[in-house]
């Protein structure tokens, strides 16, 4: 309402309200404004018509009807908190409107559980009744899995300790960002050959490493494993069978809970476009070729994101002779037979390289950065690109950069043009970036933080206390258990001294 009124245009929408008994009905409302004889907003009418609602927000108190049989027996004795009055009566709810006569199981079911963690925050704050329900941890797991999705929250729950953090404290801190710290860590084990150019993954609480430049660019095809869970974390070299052919500039992905994806890359006979699979917790685990239709161009230092669980997707890259891309492909592993598909735009950002990609509000991607080509140029690039892949027909959306479809510019500090940078994907769709080949004399380790959900987009300078990595890659950083950026070769810039690795904690460990 607040943008039509400002853009001067009409308003047309539903408002969920309740009557006076608490029973819920809707709102329709239309906001027409009025010009005066110079093209003045003089005046702004509204007309609502009211409807039932179709909601069911189940029996209210007093009512005869019987308990929903939905209710979980959880909420029935966590949330009985109810309001005392002065006088000592139990109804003093009424005095306060419609809404609060819903008994607080309702409320927090039907009503609280649909808000967003900030506006939960918020709301406790109202009255000592709902300052008691937002201390309920259930209601705040419901809170946390609508806003952020089951699959973040199922996540968030292998994080060491969350338990006992609790729901309520995670949420703020995600939100807040007020925990985020760098630390230092030492891990045992060795990679050998030492190597650089590898690619690292995250599978549960465990860093996965693939492949790499060797000596003398040999390429590797060798996979390492580093348990986090661990009280004494080291580095081991997992016999894998059937092993990919040896490979740098490649992408590595996490698919369906232990499967790791892998894509593309230089090997010893060019590039690639070949696609693996393998299930670390096999009994016996064994990469697996998946022989799959319509591939795209070979290409190494590409992009690639996962959405939904199991479907890869694969943007840009380098082809033979140098040449940059700016395709865009989709393969759902789910098929018997997966098949690539090409996604049709009108309109594709500029080739690049080195940039990354990020899922965000369940099935949109965001695209930042990377060595971008500008005609007969290639510059480094800071601009943001967005897609909708639930639409029909998607397509890109320039959030900045001048000189392109949808192009702005937004506020705050942007970060400086780079490329193999880290983007971290936070609960609630908010774009964390770090690190990379930075343009001029800027710090790799300063963090930036976008929300591409905004109505005006705005970079935020992000300052973490700690120890921070000197540099940081990001086909050699992996987000474990969405709370931790593990960052590898982080002191000197070469990704061969992986004993000593860096954590960017977004959240409080408590072990």
């Amino acid at each position: 309402m607040r943008r039509c009124i400002d853009a001067g245009v009409e308003f047309q929408g539903e408002l969920l309200n309740f009557r006076k008994d608490g029973s819920p009905l809707m709102n329709r409302l239309r906001l027409t404004p009025i010009y005066g004889d110079e093209e003045m907003i003089t005046h702004i009418i509204g007309i609502q018509f009211f409807t039932e609602a179709n909601l069911d927000l189940g029996p209210l108190p007093g009512s005869s009807a019987k308990e929903s049989a939905r209710s979980s027996d959880r909420f029935r004795s966590s949330l009985s908190f109810c309001g005392v009055a002065p006088d000592g009566s139990r109804n003093s709810s009424r005095g306060f409107g419609g809404i609060l006569q819903l008994s607080d199981e309702v409320m927090s079911l039907k009503i609280l559980s649909r808000l967003t963690p900030r506006d939960i925050a918020s709301i406790g704050s109202v009255c000592r009744r709902f300052y008691e329900m937002t201390k309920n941890e259930d209601l705040w797991r419901m809170v946390c899995q609508n806003a952020w999705g089951s699959e973040t929250t199922r996540v968030l729950e292998t994080v060491p300790g969350a338990k006992r953090l609790g729901w309520g404290r995670l949420a703020r801190e995600l939100t807040t960002l007020e925990a985020a710290a760098w630390r230092k860590l030492t891990v045992g084990g060795a990679v050998e050959p030492s190597r650089c150019n590898f690619s690292a993954c995250a599978v549960g609480n465990r860093v996965v490493l693939f492949g790499g430049e060797g000596v003398n660019m040999q390429p590797m095809n060798d996979t390492f494993v580093l348990d986090l869970n661990s009280s004494n974390p080291e580095w081991q070299h997992v016999k894998v069978s059937s092993p990919p052919p040896g490979r740098w500039g490649h992408t590595l992905s996490c698919v369906n809970g232990s499967h790791l994806v892998l894509f593309g890359g230089c090997g010893r006979q060019g590039l690639l476009n070949d696609v693996f699979v393998l299930d670390l917790d096999a009994k016996h685990p064994a990469w697996r070729e998946i022989s799959s239709l319509a591939p795209p161009l070979p290409r190494s230092w590409h992009s690639s994101c996962t959405l939904d669980g199991s479907k890869l997707i694969v943007s840009g890259g380098c082809a033979d002779s140098g040449v940059l891309l700016s395709d865009t492909f989709l393969l759902d592993l789910s098929m018997e037979t997966p098949i690539w598909r090409e996604i049709p735009v009108a309109w594709t950002p500029p080739s690049r390289l080195g940039h990354t990609l990020s899922v965000y509000g369940g099935r949109k991607i965001l695209m930042f950065g990377g060595l971008a080509k500008s005609g007969p140029l290639r510059f480094r690039s800071s601009d943001v690109f967005t897609m909708d892949l639930s639409e029909e027909e998607p397509c890109w959306r320039c959030v900045t950069g001048s000189g392109m479809p949808g192009a702005g510019n937004p506020g705050g500090i942007a970060p400086p043009p780079r490329l193999d940078h880290v983007a971290v994907s936070l609960p609630g769709g908010r774009i964390l970036v770090f690190g990379g080949s930075v343009a001029g004399l800027h710090s790799a380790s300063q963090l930036y933080i976008l929300d591409p959900t905004e109505e005006k987009p705005t970079w935020r300078l992000l300052n973490v206390p700690g120890r921070p990595p000197r540099f940081a890659w990001g086909h050699s950083t992996c987000v474990v258990g969405g709370t931790r950026a593990i960052v590898l070769g982080g002191q000197t810039g070469e990704e061969w001294m992986l004993s000593e690795l860096h954590e960017l904690s977004l959240a409080s460990s408590i072990i």
